[in-house]
């Protein structure tokens, strides 16, 4: 299973140590850049015979989907970013960074040691059984068709020209806050929309459980809510969601900062709206 949000994909792999030696694993498809795409990956170790055989690591790969159906002589130049997420709030995570070519003879890219195997059974990162991989995927450019075609005309949802793909997270915001942009300043349909993206993640982001959050996404979270209130969306239940989660956070956020010695303004305007 996995959860896409704008670029990034999320793949949670369930079940990691059960995964047998040779195996190849993939996650649901998403689209990226218009076009279709999935990850593969290999946790390969000394003894194996394989072709992503290397060594005692994951490895992880960006693939293609349905390369083989493509028409001649495509090709998509993309940079891809790949989180191994640390799921203890506060602890890094492994990330790597690449841009590749891929066409009729590479379908199949990525880190063929993304990260070694201890590493992942210890530090925080396989959690219940579970790694948490997510991906990013900006398609600079392309040759030949995508597989997905521009969404050209909006729908019009009270004032917003809103694409078919979120047209239904768009009315279950109105459903359930009727007056939630009725103070929007902005008249610029481009601008106004900006605004409502910014809500929707913000949204998808306090949806999520505490433990998943960490406090640089509580921060940044707050910033994105003091951008849209300043706008004149009126985001009272959001605001106090992001309150109850960061005053159990509270001490842990400032003995972060103390620790790093760094001044971030977004987590001082946190700090001071917690208290």
């Amino acid at each position: 299973m996995g959860i896409q949000a704008d670029k990034k994909f999320t793949w949670v792999i369930k079940d990691f140590n059960s995964l047998d030696e040779g195996t190849e694993i993939y996650s649901d498809i998403f689209v990226a850049g218009r076009c279709k795409w999935r990850l593969m990956a290999y946790a390969a170790y000394p003894k194996g015979s394989h072709k992503y055989k290397c060594g005692k690591h994951l490895s992880l790969f960006l693939c293609v989907f349905d390369s083989e159906y493509l028409p001649s002589g495509w090709r998509r130049h993309a940079k891809i970013s790949f989180k191994v997420a640390n799921q203890i709030p506060g602890e890094l995570s492994h990330m790597r960074e690449a841009e590749y070519w891929f066409d009729q003879k590479n379908t199949i890219l990525g880190f063929k040691s993304m990260i070694g195997i201890l590493e992942i059974q210890g530090n925080g990162i396989m959690v219940t059984g579970e790694v948490k991989i997510v991906a990013k995927v900006d398609v600079l450019e392309f040759d030949g068709e995508v597989d997905v075609p521009e969404e050209t005309e909006g729908i019009d949802i009270n004032g917003f020209q809103v694409p078919a793909s979120q047209v239904e997270s768009v009315n279950s915001l109105f459903e359930k806050i009727p007056g939630f942009a009725s103070k929007l300043s902005p008249k610029n349909p481009h601008l106004q929309n900006t605004y409502l993206n910014v809500v929707l993640n913000l949204t998808e982001i306090l949806c999520k459980s505490p433990e998943e959050l960490s406090n640089g996404d509580l921060a940044e979270a707050y910033s994105a809510l003091r951008f849209v209130t300043n706008a004149g969306f009126k985001l009272d239940w959001l605001e106090k969601k992001l309150k109850k989660i960061g005053e159990t956070r509270l001490e842990e956020i400032e003995e972060e900062l103390k620790d790093l010695k760094v001044k971030c303004a977004d987590m001082d305007a946190l700090l001071e709206f917690l208290r």
